[in-house]
């Protein structure tokens, strides 16, 4: 191998990896946790694929553990959840077991990937300021892509770490291509795969009583 093909070698992966780090600078000072997350009016929660049983996944459940314990505390006064097909039918009725009134529950079944979540959320459901629900390794490119769509979006990251080594080292890993892509999308802003009229349903969630005979704290 020549010179220069071993120095194209070595450089690119640093190239590639640069969209990635910028993402995560970036967004640094929009990413927190339950604890300190600031109070918005929707958590935005992004797919992350079901078990084979239908129920979602373990790091699916995990974000959905995250969105739950932000609509307990009172930070956000309804979930908008994204995903393909059948995710979001699983993920509110793993919500509402979880306490989460299905009033308060909004699903947009074309979520097929972040950019088309996030641009559905401000064209179809109105959104205008969220917090976005998802894996640390996931959440920078998530919260830019949301801000590149129109919403002022903070996010909370699961640390999955712990649970899921060889899955979240993959998505670190995943996250480098994937932020190539997504600089693209928040640059040129592509229709997403799935249109849809607005609809003031989520809007609707947001003013729901958070339990019978309660007002909502919005």
């Amino acid at each position: 191998m020549s010179r220069r093909l071993w120095v194209l070698a070595l450089v690119a992966p640093l190239l590639a990896a640069v969209p990635l780090a910028w993402f995560a600078a970036s967004t640094d000072a929009r990413r927190t946790t339950v604890d300190q997350a600031i109070a918005r009016p929707v958590a935005l929660v992004l797919g992350a694929g079901l078990r084979t049983d239908g129920r979602p996944s373990l790091l699916l459940a995990r974000r959905l553990d995250v969105a739950a314990a932000l609509f307990r505390r009172g930070t956000v006064d309804a979930v908008l959840v994204s995903g393909a097909d059948d995710e979001p039918a699983a993920m509110r009725t793993y919500l509402v077991a979880a306490g989460v009134p299905d009033a308060k529950i909004v699903g947009d079944p074309a979520g097929f990937r972040t950019w088309d979540s996030c641009v559905r959320a401000r064209e179809v459901y109105g959104v205008r300021s969220a917090i976005v629900v998802t894996q640390e390794f996931h959440l920078p490119r998530a919260v830019v892509l949301c801000r590149a769509a129109g919403i002022d979006a903070a996010g909370v990251g699961d640390a999955s770490l712990r649970v899921r080594r060889t899955a979240t080292v993959y998505g670190w890993l995943r996250e480098i291509p994937a932020a190539v892509r997504a600089l693209g999308d928040a640059f040129f802003r592509p229709p997403p795969r799935r249109a849809g009229e607005p609809t003031s349903v989520l809007a609707d969630a947001v003013q729901a009583p958070r339990a019978p005979g309660a007002s909502s704290t919005s």
